[in-house]
């Protein structure tokens, strides 16, 4: 993937096994190829809903390149985002969802919820075609598909192009949904969106890149979190200004790319997600405070939380911050660490909290972790309460242990 500075071989530019990327996937499809990334649920992969546009394209293979090697995992169920539009590269999200669990040593990434992502800078990475700012997409790259990763700034809001533009350009993202990044070399010349829409910047040195072909789907990271899925790079000129380097569309110093914008598409991700959660609980006396390990992959420890006291305002997001924590029971040998926000929207009192459970062969004793729950935004705990907590043990299935 992306387009960078200095050549893909520079290390700086990949994405290695082990360096915190293996959530990022390759994703083919109905002879189409693009990039995805595992959500916090271990069982669903992000991407971009035009990988799907294809009538053959009712399936997926999603392909895992983790510290213990490759792995192949087909989809169980594609979902597109209602209302997606091709035409303007609006609602350009998809979900998919896996035959099985995701690899134990594959990151599982949490959503960037806040709506401040202009001006900060983000991490790219995905499988598409590797070149250079110079010269674009390298057309004789005859080797296998790369993992990359180039740093960039979220510049501006999409719709902001139409607003300055008008006809020039010939689709219509809408407002809040979309966010821009341009590809610069440090050079006034090719900095793009400082001409286009005097939002101007020149570059992060030789760590920017720019999303290429094959890396739609990918995601863009803040701070670790999902704050952008890439969607498309475009080369735009108006009058006299022609920032690309080569006037071509293919990734090169001067062009644009889109991503869709992931806190405002949290509430359809969050939902979509929940209403797949198998068996989950829906109240309270469901609630199962011991689960089996099982022999191999992920199975689910479910918490739930339930709000009945009194909301800020009806209307908005209530959240709270979770993490997990060990007793006897610890992260990454007995289940996966779980870390993030979990968001009650409008007309929701109640959601599930997943944390998946590491299955195995070894006989040993009945283990605990905790999950706490803290920062109420939009409610309370109740008076005086700051942190709740809730346990689950973990049951051993594998014989006896003394």
């Amino acid at each position: 993937m992306v387009t960078t500075v200095t050549s893909y071989t520079d290390s700086r530019n990949r994405a290695n096994p082990g360096e915190g990327y293996d959530g990022v996937v390759r994703i083919s499809s109905g002879g189409y190829f693009g990039t995805g990334v595992l959500l916090y649920d271990g069982r669903a992969i992000l991407t971009a809903a035009h990988l799907f546009a294809s009538a053959s394209s009712s399936s997926a293979d999603i392909h895992f390149e983790t510290a213990s090697g490759q792995q192949k995992i087909t989809s169980s169920r594609i979902e597109v985002m209602p209302d997606y539009d091709s035409v303007n590269a609006n609602n350009d999200l998809a979900l998919v969802w896996l035959t099985s669990a995701a690899p134990v040593g594959a990151e599982r990434y949490s959503l960037y919820r806040d709506s401040d992502e202009i001006g900060q800078s983000l991490t790219m990475v995905g499988y598409g075609l590797v070149g250079s700012g110079d010269a674009g997409t390298l057309a004789t790259y005859s080797g296998g598909a790369l993992r990359l990763k180039a740093n960039n700034q979220f510049d501006a809001d999409a719709a902001m192009l139409k607003s300055w533009l008008g006809s020039s350009i010939s689709w219509t993202p809408t407002v809040g949904t979309q966010l821009l990044a341009d590809f610069d070399n440090g050079m006034t010349a090719q900095d793009a969106l400082g001409r286009l829409i005097n939002s101007p910047g020149t570059g992060l040195g030789q760590n920017e890149g720019l999303i290429a072909q094959g890396d739609s789907g990918g995601p863009a990271f803040i701070r670790g979190q999902v704050a952008g899925i890439a969607t498309y790079n475009t080369s735009i000129s108006q009058g006299s200004v022609h920032p690309d380097v080569d006037g071509v569309n293919n990734s090169s110093f001067g062009e644009i790319g889109a991503w869709q914008r992931i806190s405002h598409y949290q509430q359809w991700i969050d939902q979509s997600l929940r209403a797949q959660y198998p068996n989950a609980p829906t109240q309270a006396d469901q609630v199962q405070k011991t689960v089996t390990e099982g022999n191999s992959g992920t199975s689910y420890a479910y918490f739930l939380l339930q709000f009945t006291g009194m909301r800020s305002d009806t209307t908005q997001i209530l959240s709270v911050d979770y993490a997990t924590r060990d007793g006897t029971a610890r992260a990454g040998e007995d289940y996966l660490a779980a870390k993030g926000t979990l968001a009650l929207y409008p007309n929701e009192n109640q959601a599930v909290i997943p944390v998946e459970i590491i299955g195995d062969t070894f006989s040993e004793p009945d283990e605990s972790f905790y999950l706490d729950i803290v920062n109420p935004i939009g409610g309370s705990f109740g008076a005086g309460v700051l942190q709740l907590t809730a346990i689950r043990t973990i049951v051993n299935d594998d014989g006896n242990w003394d």
